[in-house]
């Protein structure tokens, strides 16, 4: 027999992952069942599970997508040079997250997977895992900062780092539940907050360390 190709496992795969959204956007992630998705998909239990294992997995596997693609963002902004200050580099990840929030998208997934790794071990590993990259991300950025002078010379580039994470949830939230909080209004907030940033002449660039 023919084997199968990658291209036809990555588009089954992926089938499956649009399904377990459709169904995850319509009823949540708690009360989404496994059979919600197979019927979803069209495809039978079996199909299913030679992709994943539980419905954990699929979980999972969506809000680690989404996480990706957010660190990509921040990644790319926050080893570009010149450094680009708060008020730029939280606009860019608020734009990030705008573009993943719309239909279809996996940020509204994002929230349900915080709340159940309150209680799912599982689900709590990876998100565990995920935000601590975001956080990784964040904390070089703090450390250029203070590279360039942004941040005096004996800064807690930990303490800013854990601070700045916080930014991204509350974003998320405002955005999805309030519906009044685009990309231009936080950055403006950010900005007010620090006006020190607001017309900084930009310094000459350590290169990055890699």
């Amino acid at each position: 027999m023919p084997r199968v190709s990658e291209e036809h496992l990555e588009r089954r795969r992926q089938q499956i992952l649009d399904a377990a959204q459709t169904c995850f956007a319509r009823k949540g992630l708690h009360t989404t069942t496994m059979q919600d998705v197979f019927a979803e998909s069209g495809l039978s239990a079996g199909a299913v599970y030679r992709y994943f294992k539980s419905k954990d997995d699929i979980i999972a596997a969506l809000t680690t997508e989404a996480a990706v693609d957010l660190r990509a963002a921040l990644s790319e902004a926050v080893y570009s040079d010149p450094l680009p200050t708060p008020p730029e580099l939280v606009r860019v990840i608020a734009e990030t997250i705008v573009r993943l929030s719309k239909p279809g998208g996996p940020v509204p997934l994002i929230p349900q997977a915080w709340a159940l790794a309150l209680t799912d071990a599982n689900i709590a590993d990876y998100v565990r895992t995920n935000i601590g990259g975001i956080r990784r991300l964040w904390l070089d950025y703090a450390e250029r900062m203070r590279e360039i002078g942004w941040l005096p010379a004996d800064a807690d580039t930990d303490a800013v780092a854990k601070a700045l994470l916080g930014l991204l949830p509350g974003f998320i939230l405002q955005h999805l539940i309030l519906g009044d909080t685009d990309p231009d209004t936080f950055a403006r907030g950010v900005e007010l907050l620090l006006p020190e940033y607001r017309h900084a002449a930009l310094p000459e660039i350590a290169p990055v360390r890699t």
